[in-house]
């Protein structure tokens, strides 16, 4: 068994956000000299769940493995939303874990790419659920660099607490990036604090807001006073359908990933 093969492997899996729980499977299906295999897991959130099968394959002319792929299917605690893609590694790199529920969610992604050349670039990704392609896979939309969403200037005017803060702003900014829904402190006249939610809208130009119980609201609900009267109210209709279900369950996604690299698993 080729060992250095199997803790790159081990190690592809964790940056995937599959943390250290599939390394045993995955040893003992190498050492079996197996032509292909998969790895199967699941991983909870909040009310809904992900399974996920990753596909496995021997090089035709070394004792190398690759995983080309992984299928994540969404279970959502609504059936009716349940839904399933297909995520390709290319060069060693893909979605992770985390980021292909928020695609499966309807929330964007933004990813450093690489086009036919080679050449890397960054675009926001997210599924267009209208349209499959004959594989079974949603579409997926790109907005690239010239598209012209730039998320930093999305929250300038936003009375938005951490925005004062370098490092809270940059956290702000990962988490956004990776689709989640961000829990963000909105200061009010007089100084006093409340809890909002925030996700980037990249195919809108601008970010949605929902309120404690994840109902959505209009933006000028955060901007600073001064600011307030000439923001777009639209919010992105591809939003999720199921947010009102996590209201008093949700949990700050910056949180959350502590949680989950203390337990192994990267987010």
């Amino acid at each position: 068994m080729n060992t250095q093969n199997v803790e790159f492997l081990q190690s592809q899996l964790k940056n995937f956000g599959f943390g250290e729980t599939l390394n045993r499977d995955l040893a003992s299906n190498i050492e079996k000299g197996l032509k292909d295999f998969q790895l199967q897991t699941e991983i909870p959130h909040f009310n809904n769940r992900i399974d996920y099968t990753l596909h496995l394959r021997k090089s035709d002319t070394t004792d190398m493995y690759f995983i080309n792929r992984y299928d994540a299917s969404l279970k959502h605690s609504d059936a009716s939303l349940d839904k399933s893609q297909t995520f390709y590694v290319n060069n060693g790199s893909s979605v992770t874990a985390k980021e292909a529920f928020n695609l499966l969610e309807g929330r964007a992604v933004h990813k450093e790419l690489k086009n036919q050349e080679n050449v890397k670039y960054k675009a926001w990704l997210k599924l267009d659920f209208d349209v499959k392609a004959d594989s079974g896979n949603y579409k997926i939309k790109q907005f690239g660099e010239k598209y012209g969403y730039d998320l930093q200037k999305s929250l300038e005017g936003f009375a938005i607490k951490e925005l004062a803060d370098p490092k809270q702003k940059a956290d702000l900014m990962r988490s956004l990036e990776r689709g989640n829904v961000q829990s963000v402190t909105v200061v009010r006249d007089g100084g006093k604090e409340a809890r909002y939610y925030i996700e980037a809208s990249p195919q809108y130009k601008n970010v949605n807001v929902y309120d404690h119980k994840m109902n959505p609201v209009k933006r000028d609900t955060i901007k600073e006073a001064e600011k307030s009267e000439s923001v777009s109210q639209v919010q992105d209709p591809k939003a999720s359908q199921d947010r009102k279900q996590k209201a008093d369950q949700k949990e700050d996604p910056l949180v959350q990933n502590k949680r989950s690299r203390k337990k192994g698993v990267k987010v």
